[in-house]
């Protein structure tokens, strides 16, 4: 998962009472901090295993309620803290840790079950957190949650197309590729030489769609403030894809990126989303 995720994938824009500010801050730094030691910099492969593999030693410390390391103290400090007033549950923190330790060896996905999966782990867990500092547990609120964050995390693949060749990434699945004649190594091809590929983005980009437009209603669970920012990821993921449709379903040539000019569409697109009556009250302890 690359930086630019986080771009579209803005955590700290849902932030919402100020009880809940420092606990958002502390995932997102978490998170961060993980995807980096996975993603930035010149280190080796085998090295950023090592790194992640300390990292996780030092959340399982912070957990069991011993010293941390100094290398990333204040990152689980500030979790630590946000565990113990909001009950954090691990297993969306370690599911993180999972997808960005696939990143070093898997670059091939054989079919949608199986990018799935790694959706699940690398971008499913950060909603998941940000719904249980909520008060949100129930099962429809969770699929929703998940059906939102896998779209944002593919309409992101789709988006960084091409990014993600040049570094060897195939996040297309091998099964999508058969179905419309492409191999995976015709991606790598300059967009004029190589086959066309409109139609396997196409599908790809109406697959994703529907993932976000599922998960949708979960904007009319949360009020205020947080239902509002809901609002606006949700319709900021759904622009992304229609640039990808105007620039012809070929983000090769040209990465599409929301500008302050969509400002007002995405705007208009929120409130004519269903308002949500009830805000629950965010954990205090």
């Amino acid at each position: 998962m690359s930086a630019q995720h986080y771009e579209n994938f803005p955590v700290a824009s849902w932030l919402c009472p100020p009880a809940l500010r420092p606990a958002i801050m502390a995932i997102y730094a978490y998170a961060r901090t993980a995807d980096d030691l996975a993603d930035e910099g010149d280190a080796t492969p085998a090295q950023r295993l090592v790194d992640l593999n300390a990292y996780r030693e030092d959340l399982r410390s912070m957990w069991d309620g011993r010293a941390v390391s100094s290398r990333w103290a204040p990152i689980f400090e500030a979790l630590r803290s946000a565990r113990r007033q909001h009950d954090l549950p691990l297993e969306p923190l370690t599911d993180l840790l999972s997808a960005f330790e696939q990143d070093l060896n898997r670059h091939r996905y054989a079919d949608r079950a199986a990018l799935l999966d790694y959706c699940r782990r690398s971008a499913n867990p950060i909603g998941r957190l940000l719904l249980h500092l909520h008060g949100i547990t129930d099962a429809p609120s969770l699929r929703r949650s998940d059906a939102i964050c896998t779209a944002l995390q593919l309409a992101n693949f789709w988006q960084d197309l091409g990014i993600d060749l040049q570094h060897g990434r195939v996040y297309v699945p091998q099964t999508d590729c058969d179905r419309h004649g492409v191999a995976p190594q015709a991606l790598l091809a300059k967009p004029s030489d190589g086959p066309p590929v409109a139609p396997l983005v196409a599908e790809l980009v109406d697959w994703t769609r529907e993932l976000m437009h599922a998960g949708a209603p979960l904007a009319g669970r949360i009020a205020g403030r947080a239902g509002w920012e809901l609002r606006f990821v949700v319709q900021g993921g759904l622009r992304i894809l229609d640039k990808i449709e105007q620039g012809g379903f070929d983000p090769r040539k040209r990465r599409p990126r929301l500008h302050w000019h969509d400002g007002p569409r995405l705007a208009w697109r929120a409130w004519r989303m269903p308002a949500a009556p009830i805000w629950p009250r965010p954990r205090s302890a």
